[in-house]
């Protein structure tokens, strides 16, 4: 294993180098957050598939094809959906609007005051994202120097904590796009065929597999249609898949550039269950489906690449967990602290506020948080259950229909988020954490709401609607007026 060790050793190493290189880069609160607004098509749809790529779209994706067979595919296959509707459709006006967060949106669309309380559900998803992500450090570890589950949690999330605080975005794009680079080799590229012929061949698969393992629709129509809710719908409205959309050049690197990484997304999709179909034939009888990744990894896989499939494993990890990291970490200054504490940008002697470094410090106190979460947390799948049941039952709908909707109000809006979240959190405790009908009820309880209370209040202000316009079209009325020369007087 000592081949092994030195490959994920190197790897750990250039994550915590590319950190350091990432904070000569940061210096303005654009830098830090966004990587200047300035990443092309190359870069930015490899960070993007790199977040959206996490452990349970490569562990978890595997152990769906362990247990389903191809059909095992469609979590992150609806992931890959999410991501390319996404690009398509919303990507290039949101990337025109220059915020920073998902709140930001909503405060120029409805006037202001749905921020703070459409702040704290995102900061609540994306930090139980960022747990989840940082309990998968357990598994690898395990698989890799039979560590301590605390120990292991703490190491991987110190990693990502130091390289996330030092850069912010620039040092999470910076090691995305290597996370991205390395997935692909280990899983694409050498695991899925060597998973393949181990097995002895898709025609030997087919024999040792009952037929439904190749039915496309195997997993069940219920289960793809809550995929569909869950996934899709979270990918179109999530901090963390926004704020990276914010680091793109213009429009058409948001759309094109997002596209691209959508339909890598579902190949992904396809190769993780394949692979997770492989290790049904050569281990038919493990005890946990999501134990199928490592073992077939520990296993089946020569010296050395079983070591780069294992960092590919790391990487898909610690690029979900800096993502949600960072994206936890700009809710929590921007839409909370700000707007709790007035929002005073200038300190009294004229200077401005060193916004890298309030927003370094929250990357780290977030950081901390979300380490002591992850050691005292067990259930990982209800964690998430949870993060997502809240972001799509209570914001889907008005982020939307801001988007979609020019008769949405504020008050339509403040209303679905609360009866929305509500309404998932009592049908949860009712029919259960992972039930489907928390989800399913909750998101009709919010547009029930939203159309309701919009339709019974007064429409947004013109003056509003149109400053929204101006933004969604790439102008910031707001920057105009103060650049405005003053009107010279006319001479007697």
């Amino acid at each position: 294993m000592a081949v092994d060790y030195a490959v994920i050793v190197v790897y750990l190493a250039g994550m915590l180098a590319m950190g350091w290189w990432g904070m000569r880069r940061a210096k303005s609160k654009s830098e830090f957050l966004v990587a200047g607004r300035r990443l092309g098509p190359s870069m930015y749809s490899g960070t993007m598939a790199a977040i959206v790529l996490g452990g349970a779209s490569t562990i978890g994706g595997v152990g769906l094809g362990y247990k389903y067979g191809l059909s095992g595919a469609w979590m992150v296959f609806t992931i890959g959906l999410g991501l390319l509707a996404l690009s398509i459709f919303f990507s290039a006006r949101i990337a025109r609007l220059k915020v920073y967060t998902v709140s930001e949106m909503l405060d120029l669309r409805y006037g202001g005051r749905a921020g703070l309380i459409t702040g704290v559900v995102m900061w609540a998803y994306t930090l139980m994202l960022a747990v989840t992500s940082t309990i998968a450090y357990a598994t690898i570890f395990d698989v890799l120097f039979d560590m301590n589950r605390t120990v292991a949690i703490i190491l991987g999330g110190s990693i990502v904590v130091a390289y996330s605080t030092l850069g912010g975005m620039w040092s999470i794009t910076l090691t995305d796009m290597v996370q991205f680079v390395v997935k692909t080799i280990g899983v694409l590229l050498l695991l899925l065929p060597i998973a393949v012929v181990k097995a002895g061949g898709f025609a030997e698969m087919k024999a040792q597999l009952p037929t439904e393992y190749f039915a496309p629709f195997g997993i069940g129509g219920e289960t793809i249609f809550t995929y569909v809710l869950i996934y899709t719908f979270g990918m179109l409205i999530g901090q963390d898949i926004w704020q990276r959309v914010f680091t793109a050049r213009d429009d058409k690197v948001a759309r094109w550039g997002g596209t691209v990484a959508g339909t890598y997304c579902l190949a992904y999709a396809l190769a993780g269950a394949v692979v997770g179909t492989a290790a049904k034939v050569l281990y038919p009888d493990l005890a946990n489906a999501d134990d199928a990744f490592a073992t077939i990894v520990k296993d089946a896989l020569p010296l050395g690449v079983r070591g780069l499939v294992l960092a590919a494993a790391l990487a898909a990890v610690m690029s979900t967990s800096s993502g949600a990291l960072i994206a936890c970490a700009t809710v929590a200054n921007n839409d909370i602290w700000q707007r709790l504490r007035g929002a005073v940008t200038r300190r009294a002697d004229g200077e401005p506020h060193d916004e890298v470094r309030g927003n370094r410090l929250f990357i780290l106190a977030m950081g901390v948080a979300v380490i002591g979460i992850a050691i005292a947390l067990n259930n990982v799948v209800e964690a998430l259950t949870v993060a997502y049941n809240l972001l799509v039952g209570g914001l889907l709908v008005p982020i939307l229909g801001g988007l979609l909707w020019k008769r949405g109000t504020v008050y339509g809006a403040l209303s679905s988020v609360v009866v929305g979240g509500l309404a998932v959190i009592g049908l949860m405790a009712t029919f259960g954490i992972l039930a489907n009908e928390p989800i399913y009820y909750g998101l009709l309880a919010s547009l029930v709401t939203y159309v309701v209370v919009s339709l019974a209040t007064k429409p947004t202000d013109e003056a509003i609607l149109a400053d929204w316009r101006e933004r969604l079209a790439g102008r910031d009325p707001e920057a105009e007026r103060r650049t405005e020369p003053e009107p010279v007087p006319a001479t007697p």
